[in-house]
């Protein structure tokens, strides 16, 4: 009989999962006492590690003094405004806002809001249209489902939001000739930098470069959805530091609390926000209960503080580059069938002959976390804070398990 909860992402009829227990760094134990390397940062998100007294002392402090509070007009709280001016810092566009929300399927269909409404204040009302890619995961509130490029995610919930498409993941030609038959009602075009959830896929290069001019030369805005690669998962604050290329929204969750606090957002950047600002007498008509959260707020601005104290964002590129070295060795000798990846965000490709979901389940079985995507594609994307031994183990079991 299945337990009272229903899980996500899993089959209703399943009564049997691991229990996860207790957390430290990059390991977690589960009820039967087993220690596990987290591979996955959980769910691409814990990137100040497990166990971290400082971010729960913070939350309980902020606690006591006020938990929440709705931040609609007129009201707002200090660790609100405190963390909005701290990541205007970092921002990946200057002169951005930020607007807070969840968790990442509440950013991106805010985005998607966001880019319709700044048109319609800009006075372009007809652009509605929002183009995404085959391969794209933009979580499963409604407006993202309707954005997924993975096909099983959006199987018999259809009707769908109207005016999202997608095309082909790489296609740049395609993309600009769907542009050019609907350039004066493009909205937005909304991408990840690299296609995490669907198997970790970097973009070809140029590709994110390319996006930009075609939106320039539309009137359309470039939304990046950073809600994996955000807050240094790539060496760098966030993908479009890295990769040198200038959205006008960018989405955001997992990183900015390391998961310690449900935490979402958008920046906002010069174009919408000067949309969103032209008449004085614009009521936005959009937001969340929890929008503002002052216990999620200073749940991130303690994770920002740790991450800056520790190098963090920088740790990315070593962890990255032990990883990746790790699967590249296996791939030449044949273990897997290839590599791919970005920073600190890697995926061993498997062979025909191989299993994602037994091979994962086994690696589970020796202690190590992973995640199968289809199956063909083991993911990996730790806590930043693993030690070198710990990517040893790792890529050691992978070895083990994938070359029975």
């Amino acid at each position: 009989m299945p337990s009272a909860f229903l899980h996500p992402f899993a089959k209703p009829t399943r009564e049997s999962f691991v229990r996860i227990v207790r957390g430290e760094g990059a390991l977690v134990w589960d009820s039967d006492g087993n220690e596990l390397v987290d591979g996955m940062a959980s769910l691409w998100y814990c990137a100040v590690g497990h166990g971290r007294d400082e971010i729960a002392d913070a939350i309980s402090a902020q606690a006591r003094v006020i938990a929440a509070y709705s931040c609609f007009d007129p009201f707002t709280n200090d660790p609100a405004e405190q963390l909005a001016t701290e990541l205007h810092g970092i921002a990946p566009m200057d002169d951005s806002r930020v607007f807070l929300c969840c968790s990442g399927s509440e950013a991106v269909d805010t985005a998607m809001k966001l880019a319709r409404i700044a048109h319609v204040q800009a006075g372009q009302p007809q652009r509605k249209l929002i183009i995404s890619r085959t391969r794209g995961y933009h979580g499963v509130n409604y407006g993202g489902t309707s954005a997924q490029g993975i096909a099983p995610n959006r199987e018999n919930f259809g009707p769908f939001v109207a005016d999202v498409v997608q095309v082909p993941a790489d296609d740049v030609e395609g993309l600009a000739s769907l542009m050019a038959q609907h350039s004066d009602t493009i909205a937005a075009v909304l991408t990840e930098p690299v296609q995490g959830a669907a198997g970790i896929y970097p973009p070809e290069e140029g590709y994110l470069q390319s996006l930009r001019k075609l939106c320039d030369q539309h009137g359309a805005y470039l939304i990046f959805d950073e809600v994996i690669t955000g807050y240094g998962r790539l060496g760098s604050w966030f993908a479009a530091h890295h990769f040198g290329v200038r959205p006008d929204l960018v989405t955001f969750a997992k990183g900015v609390t390391s998961g310690y606090q449900p935490l979402g957002g958008v920046f906002v950047g010069p174009g919408p926000r000067a949309a969103l600002e032209r008449d004085p007498d614009f009521f936005l008509r959009h937001g969340f209960t929890y929008s503002g959260h002052p216990v999620a707020c200073v749940a991130a601005l303690t994770n920002l503080a740790i991450m800056r104290r520790e190098g963090l964002v920088e740790r990315a590129l070593h962890v990255g580059a032990q990883l990746s070295g790790g699967l590249r060795s296996l791939a030449a000798d044949g273990v897997i069938d290839h590599t791919r990846g970005e920073g600190a965000m890697w995926a061993a490709g498997l062979r025909p002959d191989q299993n994602a979901m037994a091979i994962r389940d086994e690696m589970l079985r020796r202690g190590v976390i992973c995640r199968a995507i289809n199956t063909d594609t083991l993911t990996f994307c730790p806590p930043l804070v693993i030690t070198d031994d710990q990517v040893g183990r790792i890529v050691d079991t992978l070895a083990a398990v994938a070359g029975a």
